[in-house]
């Protein structure tokens, strides 16, 4: 077996990465997305969030990318600058390996080292029970539930969000505030 690389994506990853997503939101609830983007659309997306200075990590395992993981913004404004949200996509073979923990740890570090403080997690259907332990185990709380916000495969889907400081969260300062 070829070992597991974490490692920054590339744009030559972006047609596993497109499989990989489309897998998701044609068959999963993890994305409230009714279909799936195109190519195009996913280098657009991908362009943003690594050439806004955020992580965005794939795995490869056995040869081929078994996953991929970003951080981007939580939301627009200044002042949540320095928190992401994060996303986790795994190909279907390679799920209920640890990929995703290792994912989630990878890319918290590297959310960390780029001096992000707060890392929220989305969590698409309260009943996606494996996002929701691998972020519990990796230091991430509940902080609520939205109920029934969304609707997909012919049922109404809550939204869990979870969260967990980065560093030292907001223990001390940032070297700069949001916006200077």
């Amino acid at each position: 077996m070829v070992p597991r690389m974490i490692r920054d994506a590339r744009p030559d990853d972006l047609p596993a990465i497109t499989e990989i997503y489309a897998e998701a939101v044609r068959t999963g609830t993890a994305s409230f997305e009714l279909e799936p983007p195109s190519l195009d659309e996913m280098r657009r997306r991908f362009d943003i969030i690594a050439g806004g200075g955020f992580p965005y990590i794939v795995a490869e395992e056995e040869g081929v990318v078994a996953g991929y993981a970003y951080a981007g913004p939580y939301r627009p404004r200044p002042a949540y600058g320095y928190t992401v949200e994060n996303s986790i996509y795994l190909n279907a073979p390679f799920r209920g390996r640890g990929l995703g923990r290792a994912l989630l740890d990878a890319l918290i570090a590297d959310a960390e080292a780029k001096g992000f403080r707060q890392m929220i997690a989305v969590i698409g259907d309260s009943d996606n029970t494996p996002s929701i332990k691998v972020h519990a185990a990796a230091g991430f709380e509940m902080t609520g539930t939205f109920r029934s916000v969304g609707r997909k495969h012919g049922r109404w889907l809550d939204t869990v969000l979870m969260q967990r400081a980065l560093g030292s969260g907001d223990g001390e300062p940032p070297a700069r505030e949001p916006g200077t």
